[in-house]
């Protein structure tokens, strides 16, 4: 399957060219009645440099994939995940303001 190879071989090789930590980048390709999405996973020191500032480099890379997928006849979207915050991948910062939310409202 020709197509899948350019489209993630294309996102990987833009993708690490970017980020100081290529070995932890993952891409992950499903297609459904809608087109391809590829969701995209980086180091979250990464981050920054997949998004750019305002999301213009982000939003260049989804251009360049949506014109390899013009090319293949593929709608090609790309979703970029959020690391978690901590190793155990909950947020906990979030929790515990909603904990101290409610014990605020118990008193």
């Amino acid at each position: 399957m020709t197509i899948m190879e350019n489209d993630v071989k294309f996102l990987d090789f833009v993708v690490k060219s970017l980020v100081e930590n290529p070995q932890d980048v993952k891409i992950t390709r499903t297609v459904d009645e809608m087109g391809v999405l590829m969701t995209l996973d980086v180091n979250r020191d990464d981050m920054g440099k997949i998004i750019g500032r305002e999301g213009n480099t982000a939003k260049a890379i989804r251009t360049l994939l949506r014109v390899v997928g013009m090319k293949n006849n593929a709608r090609v979207n790309l979703k970029i995940n959020e690391p978690p915050e901590n190793g155990s991948g909950t947020k906990t910062g979030a929790m515990k303001n909603l904990d101290e939310a409610m014990s605020d409202l118990n008193l």
